[in-house]
């Protein structure tokens, strides 16, 4: 049984990794692209935009509490 909760511990640090945010908006990404595909229209791009945009943000985030600590 520890086998089986180490592997779901390493994938969910895998999947969600330090930021959440990221994850959401990598979901975000492909749950839009798969609703375009389904009605025809290649989103192919989507992904990688919400994934630079994620970065961003994060980012932002950490250099505004890095400020504010400092």
């Amino acid at each position: 049984m520890s086998k089986i909760r180490g592997f779901f511990v390493f994938l969910y640090d895998f999947v969600i990794g330090d930021d959440w945010r990221m994850t959401v908006a990598v979901i975000a990404g492909l749950a839009l692209t798969a609703l375009g595909v389904s009605r025809g229209i290649m989103l192919w791009g989507i992904v990688p935009v919400f994934v630079v945009l994620g970065l961003g943000w994060s980012l932002v985030r950490v250099v505004r509490r890095d400020r504010a600590s400092a």
